[in-house]
C-alpha cells in the first residue's frame, strides 16, 4: 500500500480536538498524519495531560512519506494568535482556527495530502469574533469554489444524507425544491459509487411530513415536489425508493436493503443516527473535490485537558478518510 498523506486540524484550540490529536499519536497510522495546529498549544496540552508524545515538526519543504513512529506526530506549526486557555474560548483564536482550515483544505487541492480529517470548531465564538462563518461545511465549500455540498453522518449499519441542514424549521419547507432535492440526491448516488464503491446505491426517501402527507392529507409537498423530483431521478437511473415514513423508514425492515438514507431535515435523520452510533460516527462531507470527514461531536470544553475523552469518532474519521481514498491510488 502507497502512504498517502492526512491532514488533521484540532478545530477549537481551548476544546477536546487538541486532547484528541494527542492520544491518537499513542496507536500507529499506516499513512503519515499531519496536525495542522499550534506546536506550542500541542506541548502545553500535551504536559497538561501528562502524556508523552513527540511532536516532530514538518513544512511544505518537507513532507514525510512514511508515517510517524507510534508516540509520535507530525505538525505543520500554524501559530495560535494568543495563548489558549482549556475550556476559555477566546476570540482571539478565531482566525487560527480557519487558518488550519485553510491550510488543509489548501493541501488537498494542491495534492500535498490525501484527504483532511477535522475535529469539532466552535462557530459562536468565530462568529462574535466579526467572521461570517456556519460551519466546516460551508467553509470548505467556499474555499474549494463548490457549488452544492451535502452532509452526511455515518456510522456502522447506517448513512444519513440530509437535504438541508442548519435551518430553522420554519424554513424547511419552502427550502425543499425540486433543484435541490435532485442536486443532493446526485451527489449522494455519485459519492456513495465512487468514493464508497458501491456499484449501484440505493436510496431510501424520507418524506416531508408525518406519514410522508398522507396522501395529500397531511401536507402536499410530497405530491408536488418530491415524488415528481424523484420519478425525474429514476430515469436518471438512481435507485431510490420513497418518499417514505420517517418514523417507519428506520426499522431493519427497510434499512437491510439501502446504503443510505436521505432525509429532508437535520433533526429527522440525525437523532436516529446519533442513538445507534454516538461516539463512534463519522461525519463526511459529499460533494467536494477532496475528501474531508470529521468528529460527530462538539468542542466539550469542560473536559478539555482532563483526560477524559474518548477517541472513538475520530479514530472513525480517519478510518472513513483512509477508505475513501483508498480507492484512488
Amino acid at each position: 500500500m502507497t502512504p498517502r498523506r492526512f491532514a488533521l486540524t484540532p478545530g477549537e484550540p481551548a476544546g477536546i480536538g487538541p486532547d484528541l490529536c494527542l492520544l491518537l499519536a499513542g496507536q500507529p497510522h499506516p499513512h503519515p498524519l499531519i496536525a495542522v495546529a499550534s506546536l506550542d498549544l500541542l506541548v502545553q496540552r500535551a504536559a497538561q495531560l501528562n502524556l508523552s508524545v513527540r511532536l516532530l515538526p514538518v513544512t511544505p519543504d518537507s513532507w514525510p512519506d512514511e508515517p510517524a513512529p507510534a508516540g509520535s506526530l507530525y505538525v505543520w506549526d500554524t501559530p495560535l494568535r494568543t495563548p489558549a486557555t482549556p475550556g476559555r474560548l477566546d476570540r482571539a483564536n478565531a482566525a487560527y482556527v480557519l487558518e488550519t482550515l485553510t491550510r488543509a483544505g489548501q493541501g488537498c487541492l494542491d495534492g500535498h495530502f490525501a484527504g483532511m480529517i477535522t475535529a469539532p470548531v466552535h462557530k459562536g465564538v468565530i462568529n462574535e469574533a466579526g467572521i461570517a462563518f456556519s460551519g466546516h461545511t460551508e467553509f470548505l465549500a467556499e474555499l474549494t469554489g463548490t457549488e452544492q455540498v451535502v452532509m452526511m453522518l455515518a456510522t456502522r449499519g447506517l448513512r444519513v444524507a440530509l437535504v438541508t441542514t442548519h435551518l430553522p424549521l420554519k424554513d424547511v419547507a419552502s427550502a425543499i425544491t425540486a433543484e435541490r432535492l435532485s442536486r443532493v440526491a446526485r451527489i449522494l448516488h455519485a459519492d456513495l459509487r465512487d468514493k464508497f464503491g458501491i456499484a449501484r446505491p440505493r436510496i431510501l426517501v424520507c418524506g416531508l411530513n408525518p406519514h410522508a402527507g398522507e396522501s395529500g392529507h397531511l401536507g402536499r409537498e410530497e405530491i408536488e415536489v418530491i415524488e415528481p423530483a424523484l420519478e425525474t431521478l429514476r430515469q436518471e437511473g438512481l435507485d431510490l425508493i420513497g418518499p417514505l415514513p420517517a418514523d417507519t423508514l428506520f426499522t431493519p425492515k427497510y434499512l437491510e436493503h439501502c446504503d443510505a438514507v436521505l432525509a429532508m431535515y437535520h433533526d429527522q435523520g440525525l437523532p436516529v443516527l446519533k442513538y445507534k452510533g454516538f461516539g463512534a460516527a463519522v461525519n463526511v462531507t459529499l460533494g467536494l473535490p477532496i475528501v474531508r470527514t470529521s468528529v460527530d461531536h462538539g468542542t466539550a470544553l469542560d473536559l478539555a485537558a482532563t483526560g477524559k475523552v474518548d477517541t472513538g469518532s475520530l479514530a472513525v474519521a480517519l478510518e472513513t478518510a483512509y477508505e475513501m481514498t483508498g480507492r484512488h491510488p
